[in-house]
């Protein structure tokens, strides 16, 4: 055990003496910064397993894939007592051991799947995440509503697609009792839906959906199960990985009670490389954020950022965290000394430490904490080592992951989605029979039109006819004109020469 009392979170030893947290004070939340490779992801590693030994469930967002390593008991215990001994100052006996564990992802290769239904997140959430405009957020709460008074479950991705495509093919007749439904902003929503479901949506949107109460267990021995979320592949999706916290964050909120300060929390979040929630995050998430972080204290609940840089995370979080672990800083260009010297006046003032100056000293493993003592106030900075981890420093290997998943009590449960009929289903029938009688409508105007090509053909060949026919008049006529007048001239002819009586008096009748 890391207590030497078990009211006590034993976490980091210097030559003064044991640094330790008060359980009651973990819903405080905190801060683990420090750059690259100075041990942030062992620091959290410690807390989570020193939280787990004390009956705390535990969730850990794991971005680099590193922490899957407290399922196994660590290795090497020769050199531990050496680090013990030599760094901490400590002769005491070690040992090494495994802390129970749940593996999760949203995309369910890394551990079991995390869903969420549509009809949950709700179209305020989704407003929010999706960035709609207020004429746009108030007809997907129309779409959402016309789902719940027609019996049209919105449970995965495709639902809500159809669901909003069904609407804007009926405003007109949604008009009058749901309020005007713009072509617009329906065409906006699709777009913003396209968008999400890019990115993955239609595997987070499903059943069965993940109960959170889930993630509240201990295991047999009375240890808190630690909850890790695959993030790998999650992180690389912004968007998801945005409306997966928002999710998220809001059911733990609303899920549990207000219970105050209790002797040890409920549960603890520990959310690694925290500036990808921060950086380019969509304002509601950062609203939701910082909403939880303020109130979410009541219901027992720690928050725990892990990051490079304290300015990764928005002034109004941070003054919010309580307990501080902050390794070395590096300070390369005058933006770093800026951040170095913010970083060290946020701590309580210790008269026998340069803050600034050790910041810059310190070693792997080694940290400036503050955290606070028994009235809630930050002690004052010390410089420590941070206690080493019981658990296997390195990821666990990919084949035991999955058999530990495999035999996760609750694999049954999630494992295998399920698609019952829904809005989607109930609705293609509606698209198939409107498509049926679209194309019913396009042949008879295809009949009609070709109805009326005969016709026009036919009157065509009519006046084709008609026109022959009186060209074929004309023509006889211009012939007969064309003989009179020939005659007439031979006749003249006949005359003029003086033909005999009998001749002239034929010709003349003849053409006469």
């Amino acid at each position: 055990m890391y207590v030497k009392d078990k009211n006590r979170l034993w976490l980091c030893q210097n030559k003064e003496g044991s640094v330790v947290m008060n359980p009651r004070m973990a819903n405080r939340h905190g801060l683990i910064a420090g750059a690259t490779g100075t041990g942030k992801t062992v620091t959290m590693k410690v807390l989570a397993e020193s939280f787990s030994e004390m009956g705390v469930p535990v969730f850990m967002a794991d971005i680099k894939g590193d922490v899957s390593g407290v399922a196994l008991p660590g290795e090497g215990l020769e050199g531990m007592q050496k680090r013990l001994h030599n760094k901490l100052g400590l002769d005491i006996p070690w040992s090494f051991e495994a802390y129970p564990v749940e593996f999760w992802d949203v995309f369910g290769k890394g551990g079991l799947p995390v869903r969420t239904t549509v009809s949950e997140m709700g179209p305020d959430l989704l407003s929010r995440l999706l960035g709609l405009t207020e004429a746009q957020s108030g007809v997907l709460n129309i779409v959402f509503r016309i789902a719940d008074d027609e019996n049209l479950a919105l449970l995965d991705f495709k639902d809500l697609r159809a669901m909003v495509q069904y609407v804007g093919d009926n405003a007109d007749r949604y008009k009058t009792s749901y309020g005007n439904v713009a072509k617009a902003s329906i065409a906006a929503i699709q777009r913003e839906l396209l968008s999400l479901e890019d990115q993955g949506a239609n595997v987070f949107f499903g059943e069965p959906a993940l109960d959170i109460n889930d993630w509240f267990r201990c295991d047999a021995t009375g240890k808190g199960i630690i909850n890790i979320l695959h993030c790998v592949e999650l992180f690389q999706k912004p968007l998801l990985y945005s409306t997966f916290l928002l999710w998220m964050l809001s059911e733990v909120y609303s899920l549990l009670p207000e219970v105050g300060d209790l002797d040890k929390p409920k549960m603890v979040f520990f959310f690694d490389e925290a500036h990808l929630i921060f950086n380019d995050a969509p304002k509601s998430l950062l609203q939701k954020v910082e909403q939880v972080v303020r109130l979410v204290r009541s219901k027992g609940v720690g928050v725990y950022f892990v990051t490079q840089q304290p300015s990764d995370i928005p002034d109004t979080v941070l003054s919010q965290l309580g307990a501080k672990f902050q390794h070395a800083l590096r300070a390369y260009t005058p933006k770093d000394m800026k951040g170095l010297k913010v970083a060290a006046r946020s701590f309580r003032h210790n008269p026998q430490l340069d803050e600034e100056q050790v910041l810059q000293e310190l070693g792997t493993g080694e940290v400036l904490v503050s955290v606070l003592d028994d009235e809630g106030v930050p002690t004052m900075a010390q410089r420590a080592w941070v206690m080493p981890p019981r658990s296997l420093l390195e990821a666990v290997p990919e084949n035991l992951r999955q058999r530990l998943v495999a035999i996760s009590p609750l694999y049954d449960k999630y494992a295998k989605p399920i698609d019952r009929e829904s809005a989607y289903e109930k609705l293609s029938v509606v698209f198939e029979e409107a498509n049926r009688a679209v194309a019913a409508k396009e042949e008879a105007k295809q009949l009609a039109a070709e109805a009326r090509a005969q016709r026009q053909a036919a009157a065509d060949a009519a006046r084709q006819e008609r026109e022959a026919e009186r060209q074929r008049k004309a023509n006889q006529s211009m012939a007969e004109k064309v003989a009179i007048q020939f005659g007439k001239r031979v006749l003249s002819t006949a005359m003029t020469k003086g033909s005999n009586k009998l001749l002239r008096t034929v010709l003349g009748t003849l053409f006469k």
